[in-house]
């Protein structure tokens, strides 16, 4: 079983990690491609292409710049512990046990722009780089043409021989666009969380955000593994809806009292 989740655009450098447990992202050749083109753009160009602002863009074409390996712990963070943002603070990485990491570093996947997919110990060094972007290389005219199917492949290799091959996808659109569903050779479930909002259950982005980090915990410190066991997910006030629920989408709902 592999659990999937986005990237954040927040990022913690400062904290020191609290294990030194690394290894090394998989598609680390890539990423210096991508780092290759995009040193060849401009302040201006990068702020642009982004769709922010120059104050940011600044700051990332120095990141760009900056880019240099081997990845250490002096100068990189495990990507679990560097990301934060909604779907980190309910992820709550930095309290995981060392059975946890491991469970996780066999379960968990963040996918990425930069980095196409981390394991949660790979190290990864500061970038803004979201899986949307186009950015045009000798692939193709944005990131989904890059990475085409390296991705699909790499989590179908996973999953091969898995007596019940599964794939939560706790993702963002964004990111679940980076892969071919059809590929991975894998039951694929994705999880919605809705919270009670002007008389009926909707969708609530900075929530649902935090429920999937918060579900990709409870997978990982329950050691979850099956699809039937996800209907039993309890946490934060939400619930499995069945009258909400589709085959392959689950949804869970949360009432709070005012």
């Amino acid at each position: 079983m592999l659990i999937l989740i986005s990237p954040a655009k927040t990022l913690d450098f400062e904290t020191p990690p609290v294990v030194t447990t690394h290894t090394e992202p998989q598609f680390l050749q890539q990423s210096r491609e991508l780092i290759a083109v995009l040193r060849d753009k401009s302040p201006a160009d990068i702020a642009q292409l982004m769709k922010i602002s120059s104050q940011l863009a600044d700051l990332n074409y120095a990141r760009f710049g900056a880019f240099s390996e081997p990845f250490t712990l002096a100068n990189a963070k495990q990507a679990v512990l560097a990301f934060r943002g909604d779907v980190y603070t309910g992820l709550e990485a930095d309290g995981f046990s060392r059975a946890d990491f491991n469970f996780a570093q066999k379960h968990l996947r963040i996918l990425s722009g930069l980095y196409g997919l981390l394991r949660p110990l790979d190290l990864i060094q500061p970038y803004r780089l979201e899986m949307g972007t186009r950015l045009a290389t000798d692939h193709g005219r944005d990131l989904y043409a890059f990475w085409a199917d390296r991705l699909t492949v790499a989590l179908a290799s996973k999953l091969k021989g898995k007596r019940h091959p599964l794939v939560v996808n706790l993702a963002s659109n964004e990111y679940w666009g980076a892969v071919d569903p059809k590929g991975l050779g894998a039951q694929v479930v994705t999880p919605a969380f809705k919270d009670w909002s002007k008389g009926s259950y909707r969708f609530i982005s900075f929530h649902a955000k935090k429920a999937r980090g918060m579900m990709a915990n409870w997978i990982i410190r329950n050691r979850v593994t099956t699809a039937d066991a996800l209907p039993d997910f309890d946490v934060a006030g939400y619930r499995f809806h069945a009258e909400e629920s589709e085959p392959g989408a689950p949804v869970f709902v949360r009432r709070m009292e005012p």
